[in-house]
């Protein structure tokens, strides 16, 4: 019923959001840039009213929520001091995910990386400045996850050993000597298929792994997102978390996690922040300073853009990382086989931690390097992102300056 009335709400606004973006571009294109001037002339030609009226449209359309994955928009990277076109490329799909491979024109042979993105209510295109940065020194791959609510039920189910077989496949697509680089949440994921590739020996097996502000264990310095996952036995969380996506859409019966209850939680966690952040664009755009808007817009048009979860993914997430800890208690399974990290013992690795995270805590993903004990001490390395919070360790200036070069040297290191 929540999904049936969410979408029911969402077609009635939509008319009114499109009127109030098509008002306020136009309108923003008439109108000059720049502070408003305070003088008679402007006043009397209704510029103060005009870009208040268009800031007014802007930030009421964004408000909106979009449930198809923006584009990547990267058409071209500078790598070894030369300038290439960057090209999408889909190199493997599945009816649950992509594998997309953003190709550098007339590159020479790279590393290859295989980037995994969050299954948590976003788009992979939230790695975006991830992977504009990783495509200066690497050949790139992602998973781009497909929005589950666009998955046609005869499909089946799709949880975590699903999840961490696409790893598993994906790896062996792109073939030996290829690396693997998780964020957050399919840490987990990957640090499992990493074992599973090394317990079999497998020809595939990355040759260094990365870990970045993940879940490993959430015993350690439990943050808010992991008390309320505990705060509820797992039947609170399918009676009141999971829904069946309406009739009309392409999935239509399947049970998830929807993105917009997701987006809800983390938006009330900080309320006060992104209230403020639309008054603080409301405020810019009337003052006619759109340049300085253009962050916050870009920001929210992709935090608005979301995907839904499905639902054994989401309650297995729940329940095996954030509420039994099976990984770090040497009880996950894949497929009733027993994920053993001590197995890894050709890959290198490197967990990376955001001093002021408060999704993923300082010493949740370091616990991976107590794990892995067979891999020899000069191939670990983990270092802590002073002065960042979650987001800052995959995106921006710290990330690109201080962070990315520590993955670059490993990966670098270990394709000799």
């Amino acid at each position: 019923m929540l999904y049936a009335a969410y979408e029911a709400q969402h077609a009635a606004l939509g008319p009114w959001r499109a009127a109030a973006r098509g008002l306020s571009d136009w309108l923003h294109h008439v109108l000059p840039e720049g502070p408003v001037e305070s003088t008679p002339h402007e006043l009397w030609a209704g510029g103060a009213l005009a870009r208040s009226l268009a800031a007014a449209g802007d930030v009421f359309a964004r408000l909106g929520l979009t449930h198809e994955r923006p584009h990547f928009g990267i058409d071209g990277v500078e790598s070894l001091g030369r300038h290439h076109e960057v090209v999408e490329e889909t190199v493997m799909r599945t009816p649950f995910a992509t594998l997309l491979r953003l190709r550098k024109e007339g590159a020479p042979e790279q590393p290859r990386v295989l980037l995994v993105a969050p299954m948590s209510g976003h788009f992979a295109t939230l790695l975006r400045d991830t992977v504009r940065t990783l495509l200066q020194d690497h050949d790139v791959f992602i998973t781009d996850w497909h929005n589950a609510r666009d998955v046609p039920l005869r499909h089946g189910a799709f949880g975590l050993d699903e999840y961490t077989e696409h790893l598993i496949r994906f790896l062996e697509r792109m073939g030996p000597g290829s690396h693997l680089m998780a964020i957050c949440q399919p840490c987990v994921a990957a640090l499992a298929a990493t074992a599973l590739m090394a317990q079999d020996a497998h020809p595939a097996q990355p040759r260094s792994l990365t870990l970045m502000a993940g879940p490993i264990d959430c015993r350690v310095n439990p943050t808010a997102v992991n008390e309320l996952a505990m705060s509820q036995p797992m039947s609170w969380f399918e009676e009141n978390m999971i829904h069946t996506v309406p009739w009309h859409l392409r999935g239509a019966g399947r049970k998830v996690y929807p993105g917009f209850v997701q987006l809800m939680a983390f938006m009330s966690m900080n309320q006060a922040r992104h209230k403020q952040a639309f008054r603080d664009l409301y405020a810019r755009l009337s003052d006619g300073q759109r340049a300085e808007a253009q962050a916050t817009q870009a920001f929210y048009e992709e935090y608005f853009a979301v995907a839904d979860l499905p639902a054994e993914f989401y309650l297995e997430t729940v329940g095996k990382v954030f509420q039994t800890h099976d990984l770090p208690r040497g009880v996950l399974t894949w497929r009733d086989t027993v994920v053993d990290p001590g197995a890894i013992r050709r890959t290198a690795l490197l967990t990376v931690e955001g001093e002021r995270d408060d999704i993923c805590a300082v010493g949740q993903t370091v616990a991976a390097q107590d794990l892995c004990t067979a891999v020899r001490p000069c191939w670990r390395q983990h270092h802590v992102q002073t002065g960042v919070g979650h987001y800052g360790v995959f995106s921006g200036k710290r990330w690109q300056r201080e962070i990315y070069p520590r993955v670059r040297d490993l990966i670098h290191q270990t394709s000799v």
